[in-house]
């Protein structure tokens, strides 16, 4: 249950990033080395090449924690988000996207010839989402930037696991974990991606054991930080490490687990697919809202999942609608 003294209820450490999205066919991935459904960095050379041989596209701010905290400002609670932007046109951009939606956000931007971060998502007919992420200004995100007072003002500091491709963010995030902790307030994570997972694989299992306190991911996921192909095995495993894992299943809906045990949670009805892009951010906007509430965890997968069953009918991971019509 969120404590009224908290300023926040939920505080997201995240790469800020403005998304470039783009519907495109399979051969287009082929002919460009891309893996279908991933998440790969690029250089800007590369970022460059590739948007040029685009389509008409659409541009949004973007970044994983920063589309989850957009989400749960929509929903209504309270929001700050830690992330770097250049002092250029696209950071003036998700900047102002941010507060726009109610998200606190005054991280001081970076100076120099690094521009602010993009991410370019190729949406194919079914409705998968491939990703191209310059991280530029991300990259530079210390420990500085952690402001300690805004943390322990938080009931609950959330981080993606994308951020653990820098050391001096790896810095950062060690820094906020111990500030949140000190002040007695809890660590959500997520896992981010699959090829996040097998880069940083043993640290992200050291970090689950002994530092969060709600875990994020999908089903492929888990199965690449145990290193299985069995989902059952993969959650048995899970279990236990961490007080709360939603593990999500896309149209199977989500599972929960506990130390005490785990609960399956089904999707609702769907309309059309578009877009899967920040499926699992909104899941967690849905789940996060409902936990700082006080909702049981079942409760508050329902609503993750409606969530996610809302945002993938548009293009883009930021609602076009308020979401608080789904809290009912």
């Amino acid at each position: 249950m969120i404590q009224t003294s908290n300023k926040f209820d939920v505080l997201g450490i995240g790469n800020a990033i403005v998304d470039v999205l783009s519907f495109c066919e399979d051969d287009f991935l082929k002919n460009n080395d891309l893996a279908k459904g991933s998440m790969m960095l690029v250089d800007q050379e590369r970022s460059k090449f590739l948007y040029a041989r685009m389509g008409q596209s659409t541009e949004c701010s973007g970044g994983s924690v920063a589309n989850s905290l957009a989400g749960i400002a929509s929903l209504g609670a309270r929001t700050a988000f830690i992330g770097k932007v250049a002092g250029d046109q696209l950071g003036a951009i998700f900047t102002h996207d941010m507060r726009a939606v109610g998200v606190h956000f005054d991280t001081s931007p970076t100076k120099g010839d690094i521009s602010t971060a993009n991410c370019l998502v190729l949406v194919t007919p079914d409705a998968q989402r491939t990703m191209a992420t310059f991280i530029g200004a991300c990259s530079l995100v210390s420990e500085h930037d952690i402001d300690e007072l805004l943390i322990a003002q938080s009931a609950i500091t959330y981080i993606e696991g994308y951020l653990w491709d820098t050391e001096n963010a790896k810095a950062a995030i060690r820094k906020a974990t111990r500030v949140a902790k000190k002040a007695g307030k809890k660590i959500a994570f997520t896992l981010s991606d699959t090829f996040c997972v097998e880069r940083h694989r043993a640290e992200f299992l050291d970090l689950i054991k002994h530092e969060v306190d709600i875990l994020f991911a999908n089903e492929s996921e888990i199965k690449a930080l145990f290193e299985t192909e069995d989902f059952t095995a993969a959650t048995k495993k899970l279990r236990g490490m961490c007080d709360v894992a939603a593990v999500t299943r896309s149209e199977k809906g989500c599972v929960v687990l506990t130390k005490e045990g785990e609960q399956a949670v089904a999707a609702g009805p769907v309309g059309q697919v578009v877009d899967t892009t920040g499926a699992g951010d909104l899941f967690a906007s849905g789940f996060l809202f409902g936990f700082t509430q006080g909702w049981e965890l079942e409760k508050c997968a329902a609503l993750g999942n409606r969530c996610a069953g809302h945002i993938i009918t548009q293009l883009g991971a930021r609602s076009q609608l308020p979401l608080k019509r789904l809290v009912a």
